[in-house]
């Protein structure tokens, strides 16, 4: 059986405490208190689960929290605020470097987008023996 819980599939093979963290927004702690509220042992796989629980664990889901498309528009909409608000945070975001006080000297390549596929001392090697 198939469960799907806010448009995102749950593996049928994990316990229900950890299938439920495949679900955007919903981590370790969502998760046992969403089961706890429920009256779901979190030991349970999810192929064991009957359609009464798949039922309760949707509602209770959709009902207090947001998850999935809802909670990655929210997201978008907070950054282009800033970005339109033009504050620091924000021109860090258009700029694609680090938004959290990281140092760029040294790390951030990737974000910054100077990858280097290998490490070397940067030095040119001659042309010739001498």
């Amino acid at each position: 059986m198939i469960v799907r819980i806010a448009g995102a599939v749950i593996p049928s093979d994990k316990r229900i405490e950890i299938a439920l963290t495949y679900v955007f927004g919903i981590g370790r702690t969502k998760s046992n208190k969403i089961l706890s509220e429920t009256g779901i042992n979190k030991d349970t796989r999810t192929k064991a689960l009957t359609e009464e629980d798949v039922a309760k664990l949707r509602t209770m889901i959709e009902k207090n929290d947001k998850v999935e498309g809802d909670l990655k528009r929210e997201i978008a909409g907070n950054i282009k605020r800033l970005k339109d608000m033009g504050s620091y945070r924000g021109m860090r975001h258009l700029k694609n470097l680090p938004v959290r006080g990281q140092r760029t000297k040294t790390n951030s390549r990737t974000v910054r987008g100077n990858l280097r596929k290998t490490a070397g001392s940067g030095k040119a090697k001659s042309a010739q023996k001498t």
